[in-house]
């Protein structure tokens, strides 16, 4: 399948998705707090997305029953929201979501941590968030797509982190998942050459053991093998001509 290329209109759109999203993360981050369930933060997330008029883009999607992906501590990805589920002081959460606007996705990711928490614990948070932070800079027009991907592993590899290979990336625009996917380690290829107009979300999924993952038998969490904890941080990109622009990241998030 080939990457698409965004016209003006497309990134136009494309752009509100981002910011509207970028508000949701917002959102739920000052709602969090211990004794608090993943229900809680779903349902506040879809109350959100929805008072955009914009559709969540998990909800349904591929059978998925919930908004937000709340994944928790040893929980890399997918994590189904529980009205039973709550979140305790020292936990970590990530919050992994979607919004729809006017037909076009906007997908982002972000960890925090509840209370307070260990020192390991927001080492994992922050360097999975820098991880992210060294793939872009090499999303630029002309560079290839796997230079990201191997900014990536590199960064958290050397720290003694586990990149998890069995979930990647992947291109966004009309549907939530498009192509290319994007790995988070490094690569022996270059992949395809970036250009712009291309719309990508980049989503690192870091743990502090091994890379190894398992699906849980409802089909959707994925845990660390190891049970050691994850962490999960994404933003949707754009490829200018320039540098990359961030669309659900304009404040420090």
């Amino acid at each position: 399948m080939a990457i698409t290329i965004k016209s003006a209109r497309e990134i136009e759109l494309m752009t509100e998705a981002g910011r509207i999203l970028e508000i949701v993360h917002h959102e739920m981050a000052k709602a969090l707090r211990p004794g608090m369930s993943t229900h809680d933060i779903d349902r506040l997330g879809e109350e959100v997305i929805r008072s955009y008029d914009c559709i969540p883009s998990f909800l349904n999607y591929n059978g998925y029953p919930a908004s937000i992906c709340v994944s928790v501590n040893q929980e890399v990805v997918h994590g189904i929201p529980d009205r039973h589920r709550i979140l305790q002081e020292g936990d970590i959460v990530s919050l992994d979501a979607g919004v729809i606007y006017k037909g076009y996705h906007s997908d982002a990711a972000r960890t925090y941590g509840i209370g307070e928490i260990s020192k390991e614990a927001q080492q994992l948070i922050d360097v999975t968030r820098e991880s992210f932070f060294e793939g872009i800079k090499y999303a630029r027009e002309g560079n290839h797509l796997f230079d990201i991907s191997s900014a990536i592993g590199r960064y958290a590899g050397e720290r003694g982190y586990g990149v998890v290979k069995d979930l990647c990336g992947h291109g966004i625009g009309t549907a939530l998942h498009e192509a290319p996917e994007i790995p988070n380690y490094e690569m022996n290829r270059k992949g395809p050459k970036l250009k712009a107009g291309m719309t990508l979300a980049i989503e690192p999924m870091i743990n502090i053991g091994s890379w190894e993952v398992k699906w849980l038998d409802d089909d959707w969490t994925v845990v660390t093998r190891d049970s050691s904890l994850s962490a999960h941080y994404e933003n949707t990109v754009l490829i200018t001509e320039d540098e990359p622009k961030l669309l659900t990241l304009t404040q420090d998030m």
